[in-house]
């Protein structure tokens, strides 16, 4: 199979420096793009002059992570895509597991390594850690991550099994599904994204796979960390976003009522830690969500019939009442 590793840029000269050499050490298997959202740091001079075995794709305008990755990859001609962070050191052999499974499964549509925390690696990293569930809430958790408690790495993960979701740091999917199913929705911009399309696979009968034995360090947080509110914004916003497009039957308006209630407790603890950027992050996101919510709803109505999505109720209540903080405990 002909395989792609796709790595979006923006302004992230330095993360190039840094992460780009093993990328290019360890993926002999790979043809390799920079996939840049029209940067002005100087980072395709830089590549051209280091690494002039990378090709390079320029997007027009930085479109996040959804926009810039829909648009390079119509340009690239691949069998499997591999959209891979800026700030992700790859380990050796990292693509033969992966390789391996699209060869000899073809229900498997994407495939997610194991990402340990590039600062502290024997920790899983927060987004993706060993794979992706979501509750019936909406909430996102993982295996080795739930909320901000990261497990660390014993080897209790080194297995291969289906996930409901794959972490946008390190996806592999195929090109045809991708296609198939309707590319990123360019409307999240950015933050899960990535779970809205894992879930539009799921629902056109595929399989999201968690591969344990490859392994890929990420550093997070690099774009936009947890202390910027517009990362509050995106991720409360995109959590409705999501429910809407995807939640099948009609119990879906109950539900976003819920979630909204919960988002508005999230709200006020914000404002009592004295947080008010984040506050006016989730009003913002609300705000949006109304806006929107006629879009939205014409994008539902070309939902196919999904069954159940989730195994657990409430994240939420495992995580902060019963004290739950692993994943082997819900």
């Amino acid at each position: 199979m002909k395989i792609a590793v796709v790595i979006l840029n923006w302004n992230g000269k330095a993360l190039l420096e840094e992460f780009l050499p093993s990328v290019i050490k360890y993926s002999e298997e790979a043809t390799i793009y920079l996939a840049d959202n029209a940067s002005t740091d100087g980072s395709i001079p830089y590549v051209k002059a280091a690494f002039a075995e990378v090709k390079i794709i320029k997007n027009e305008v930085n479109g996040g992570y959804a926009k810039g990755y829909n648009d390079a990859l119509s340009k690239i001609e691949a069998d499997i895509y591999c959209l891979l962070n800026s700030d992700v050191e790859v380990t050796k052999d990292w693509l033969v597991p992966v390789l391996e499974n699209f060869t000899n499964r073809s229900d498997i549509a994407a495939i997610q390594p194991k990402i340990l925390d590039y600062k502290k690696k024997t920790y899983f990293e927060y987004a993706g850690a060993a794979g992706g569930f979501i509750d019936k809430l909406g909430y996102p958790y993982c295996r080795g991550r739930i909320f901000d408690t990261l497990e660390e790495d014993t080897g209790q993960y080194n297995d291969t099994v289906p996930i409901f979701w794959a972490s946008g740091a390190c996806l592999f999917i195929k090109k045809q599904v991708f296609e198939e199913v309707g590319k990123l929705d360019e409307d999240f911009f950015a933050h899960q994204e990535e779970i809205d399309l894992c879930w539009r696979i799921q629902n056109h009968g595929y399989t999201i796979l968690y591969e344990g034995n490859s392994t890929v360090y990420h550093l997070g947080g690099a774009t936009l960390n947890s202390m910027n509110p517009k990362k509050t914004f995106l991720n409360f916003r995109n959590s409705l976003y999501l429910l809407v497009k995807n939640v099948p039957g009609n119990k879906v308006w109950s539900l976003i009522f819920l979630r909204m209630l919960l988002d508005g407790i999230a709200a006020i603890r914000f404002l009592t830690q004295g947080k008010f950027s984040h506050f006016f992050a989730i009003i913002k996101a609300h705000l949006n969500f109304y806006l929107n919510f006629r879009t939205l709803t014409k994008k539902r109505k070309k939902l196919l019939k999904a069954g159940k999505y989730y195994s657990v109720f409430s994240v939420v209540w495992q995580y902060f009442i019963l004290k739950h903080k692993h994943f082997k405990q819900l």
